[in-house]
């Protein structure tokens, strides 16, 4: 599952973004308003955690803007607006669920699990060669096996999938908590997803010095 979150405070930004990564979530990032305006039009996400007072564009149209595209991408706002006509005015945008801050992290992300049961796109099965990814159960299989895959593994194989026929960086496929040393385990990573999926038609390519790519052409 592919996460976007928008938050101009830096410090609760990397917080949250490093708390999903670590549960296997692909998540990009954006400090304001704009920049995630422009990510929600040219890349899909399944939900968005939206907070509401974001510099150069604000939360609510950022919002309102996504459902202008009819984009049905989970959003959940986080506000320190208290005032309920406030809440009430981002739910009839089209947010799913809200949350005021401050707030715990095991409430948020217990929320985002709930909205990712509801709002699961169609495209939750990523398939390449005869592995499929299920990214609702966060489950993988190959050939029809199920295949056993460390959360670190399986993150990266969900990337690689979703971006299919692009080059995956090294560094977007490495968190922030782990740093360099993420960045120099990536090959191993790798090496075991190949070892684990290769025989069922998973292709990996190692673009020397970049990343790593699934090719298109493998993909059924």
């Amino acid at each position: 599952m592919r996460l976007l979150v928008v938050e101009d405070d830096a410090q609760l930004r990397t917080v949250i973004a490093l708390t999903f990564q670590d549960l296997g979530y692909a998540v990009d990032t954006a400090a304001e308003g704009a920049a995630a305006d422009r990510l929600l039009g040219i890349r899909d996400f399944d939900l968005v955690v939206l907070d509401l007072g974001l510099p150069l564009l604000d939360g609510l149209e950022v919002l309102r803007r996504l459902r202008r595209r009819r984009s049905e991408t989970a959003v959940l706002v986080l506000t320190a607006r208290h005032r309920v006509e406030e809440r009430i005015r981002g739910l009839d945008l089209g947010a799913d669920d809200y949350l005021v801050k401050p707030f715990a992290l095991g409430e948020l992300e217990a929320r985002v699990r709930a909205l990712m049961r509801r709002h699961t796109r169609a495209g939750a099965v990523l398939e390449s060669g005869r592995v499929r990814l299920d990214t609702r159960e966060r489950v993988v299989y190959a050939d029809g096996a199920l295949v056993a895959l460390a959360p670190r593994e399986f993150a990266i194989l969900e990337m690689l999938l979703l971006e299919q026929g692009r080059v995956v960086s090294k560094s977007k496929l490495a968190t922030q908590k782990e740093g360099e040393a993420g960045f120099a385990a990536m090959d191993v990573f790798v090496h075991r997803l190949r070892r684990k999926l290769q025989p069922a038609g998973l292709v990996i390519k190692t673009i020397r010095g970049v990343g790593y790519i699934v090719p298109i052409e493998h993909a059924n």
